[in-house]
């Protein structure tokens, strides 16, 4: 059960709960022991999820909270809305957005592959390639808040990509394959069916918007946008762990040249990529890229993500 105050939670466990997680733990990384209510403070308005776990640390929703989170791959998270929170309403279309599914032979990974594309009705200028596919094209509506702003004109037209991975770890971590993949049969295929666009750009969330960043560094003459939102950049090739790991890339940015990227980041206050991705803008502004950095009142989950669809195709597409 939780009692929301103006700028505190306070969490009372159900009977076999025995820790809190949730955005503010890094979920399962520092979970909080429940012997007694815990009460936690957080920013204004705030946006936040969590879940119980057992004695054997296994997760299970809060039986006295219907809210279910927005959350695509899990059914435990429960959300919690702090006074003044108000969810951006996103913008939709007076038409479907029609998205059309697709499956290739890889033989980057030797087993068939599936994207999605969504193709606006205008010619697009820009094609942009989506990490984490099906949760930004079911779960975020991301190609029918794109048409929205296209009908009024808002932005120029974009084609989206949605790509589905089938282990995200391992294909978003500084991945060749997944880079073969994507250069070598992803974009080929979408340039065969679709034409080509005078403009290429990526966009991902987490995982996906590491992947998203670093494939940009690495092919400015082929991207030249890039949206990422909670970014894990923290994160090393040699690595493995994306709690601890040093800001690799963030460090290869830096020391190099200025490439010709425009970024649209955005990150939660309430997780722990928050001082990472501060880094990170800090670095683009310091080596003059243009790009833009918002931070929300909320935490590493697909409601945060979602109120930054629109704010940053306009940044990054806008007319």
């Amino acid at each position: 059960m939780v009692e929301v105050h103006s700028r505190s939670v306070t969490f009372t466990p159900s009977p076999k709960a025995r820790y809190l997680v949730g955005d503010f733990t890094d979920w399962d990384r520092q979970p909080i022991p429940l012997e007694h209510p815990v009460t936690l403070e957080f920013p204004p308005a705030a946006y936040l999820e969590y879940a119980f776990l057992d004695e054997d640390k296994k997760p299970f929703p809060d039986p006295d909270n219907p809210h279910k989170a927005q959350n695509p791959w899990w059914n435990y998270p429960r959300a919690v809305e702090l006074p003044g929170f108000r969810p951006e309403a996103a913008p939709m279309p007076s038409r479907a957005a029609e998205v059309h599914r697709h499956r290739l032979e890889s033989k980057a990974f030797s087993i068939p592959r599936r994207y999605y594309v969504y193709q606006p009705g205008r010619p697009p200028r820009t094609t942009l390639y989506i990490h984490d596919g099906v949760a930004y094209y079911r779960t975020a509506r991301f190609s029918e808040i794109a048409e929205a702003l296209c009908e009024s004109g808002q932005i120029e037209p974009v084609r989206m990509v949605f790509i589905e991975p089938e282990d995200r770890r391992q294909e978003y971590w500084f991945s060749q394959r997944y880079e073969t993949h994507l250069l070598e049969e992803i974009i080929p295929e979408v340039e065969c069916h679709y034409g080509p666009t005078p403009h290429n750009g990526l966009w991902g969330a987490s995982l996906g918007g590491l992947v998203s960043s670093w494939l940009a560094f690495r092919h400015p003459q082929i991207f030249q946008i890039v949206g990422t939102q909670s970014a894990c950049l923290t994160a090393s090739p040699t690595g493995g762990d994306s709690y601890h790991d040093p800001e690799w890339l963030t460090e290869q940015y830096a020391a190099a040249e200025r490439l010709p990227l425009r970024f649209y980041c955005e990150t939660g206050q309430i997780e722990w990529l928050l001082p990472a991705n501060r880094r990170f803008a800090a670095m683009l502004a310091d080596k003059g890229y243009v790009h833009g950095y918002l931070e929300r009142p909320s935490g590493h989950n697909w409601m945060t993500w979602k109120q930054g669809l629109e704010p940053g195709l306009k940044f990054l597409l806008g007319v």
